[in-house]
């Protein structure tokens, strides 16, 4: 099912979210909230004091809010499960929609695909989807700080760091051109022997 859209995943799970037990009065005025006074602003106040009426009941509340999002287009329905994720992100996981899908993106009605909901990322673990970042970025830059400081500190002992200092000579290969100019400097003071 690629290529599904918000308003086609909103009509899929709609049964879903509309069952017994599946959102609070809370979770639902929360979202009701969001939509009404979060930019980009979907529900007007009046829709929101309509959807947000305790004298009826929930179920009929949230299917005619569901339905108004369907009418409304494809930015209210993307709204929506934003919303949906932030205030109730255990449902939000187990959207039929979602395992429809198989973890495949889904397009928007111009064929693109969606801004990331905000949080809405799926659990990295180390080994089998390492994406480098500026964390990382980071950490390297402190290793081959701390080597170079551990270097710049240490006596010029020939018995204890024989090789360590070819082995950093080797590092500007791959280190940035700002930390490189600063190695090659601490460096040509002891390439003598290199």
């Amino acid at each position: 099912m690629t290529g599904q859209t918000y308003c086609d995943r909103l009509v899929q799970d709609t049964p879903f979210l509309t069952g017994p037990g599946r959102l609070s009065e809370q979770q639902v005025d929360k979202i009701i909230l969001q939509l009404n006074r979060y930019y980009p602003q979907i529900l007007s106040n009046e829709e929101a004091e309509k959807f947000r009426n305790p004298k009826v009941s929930l179920r009929v509340r949230l299917c005619d809010l569901l339905g108004h999002l369907q009418r409304s287009g494809e930015g209210h329905c993307q709204e929506f499960y934003r919303a949906l994720y932030m205030h109730a992100q255990p449902l939000h996981c187990c959207l039929p929609s979602r395992h429809a899908l198989g973890g495949a993106p889904f397009l928007t009605s111009h064929g693109q695909k969606p801004r990331d909901v905000l949080g809405e990322r799926p659990s990295l673990t180390l080994l089998s989807h390492f994406s480098p970042g500026p964390v990382a970025f980071l950490a390297c830059l402190g290793l081959a700080t701390g080597l170079a400081l551990l270097l710049y500190c240490c006596p010029p002992d020939p018995k204890v760091l024989p090789g360590a200092r070819r082995v950093l000579g080797f590092s500007p290969v791959i280190l940035d051109r700002h930390v490189s100019h600063l190695l090659l400097a601490f460096l040509t003071d002891d390439l003598g022997g290199f």
